[in-house]
């Protein structure tokens, strides 16, 4: 790496570690200049203001834990590990993200998917959601059930972050994912004992099956294609997500 690098990543690191000890107001440019080793001008040089170095510490920071939670998700498909408990795993690991670092989270939320890390971490809750689907654990498609998740899990996060730590309902986050998981999953998916409506057996078959399309090299492309049309179809009610 070039010096420049070297110092930016410097910079960047010192400034997550001062972050992580303290929120933002413990991110002071002097602070970060002292610890990194550099001199304050350094930093407005590289990027520009402390909203510019906020950003970049979010991105490495998010670019971190996403990195973590890729490699959790191909160590629990290698293990088979059973899946509602990894999507479990990873919903809790989420949310105690965002309560660790309620800076980099509200720079999530207002970014979006203009975040690199933000797009990859969203990859790996579509990955998790397919393991899903191609169970035939699924009642609802799986672009929705990405985003009913999504949601729930960001509305959990901002719920318990604008509570004082001491009033925070310690079970809100677990009965929302649950509801979450209420809301995407067949009936007795959770617990073959749950009792409920038995919901369409018809949407659950073309939701696994739909997750199953892309690997279906029997087919040729076209074929593959008009079938996840149908199957799209029967799961939406229309000819596809976005019609």
């Amino acid at each position: 790496m070039s010096e420049r690098t070297d110092t930016r990543q410097a910079i960047v690191e010192a400034a997550a570690e001062l972050l992580g000890e303290g929120g933002a107001a413990a991110m002071t440019t002097r602070g970060v200049a002292e610890r990194a080793g550099v001199q304050a001008p350094t930093i407005y040089r590289l990027f520009g203001d402390k909203d510019g170095l906020l950003e970049a510490v979010a991105e490495h920071v998010l670019h971190t834990f996403v990195t973590a939670k890729t490699a959790g998700l191909a160590a629990a498909q290698a293990a088979g590990d059973h899946l509602l408990e990894d999507f479990r795993s990873g919903w809790r690991r989420q949310v105690e993200f965002g309560l660790a670092h309620p800076a980099v989270f509200a720079m999530m939320v207002e970014r979006g998917t203009s975040s690199a890390a933000v797009r990859a971490g969203r990859d790996v809750l579509a990955a998790r959601v397919h393991r899903l689907a191609a169970a035939g654990l699924l009642q609802v498609p799986e672009p929705r059930a990405v985003d009913l998740v999504h949601a729930t899990a960001t509305g959990a996060i901002q719920a318990l972050l604008s509570t004082p730590p001491d009033d925070r309902d310690p079970g809100l986050a677990e009965a929302m994912m649950e509801a979450a998981l209420a809301a995407v999953l067949v009936p007795g998916a959770k617990d073959r004992a749950d009792s409920g409506p038995a919901g369409d057996p018809a949407v659950a078959a073309a939701v696994a099956l739909r997750a199953l399309v892309p690997g279906l090299d029997v087919l040729s492309a076209a074929e593959r294609a008009l079938l996840a049309q149908w199957l799209d179809r029967v799961a939406y009610g229309r000819t596809s997500p976005d019609s």
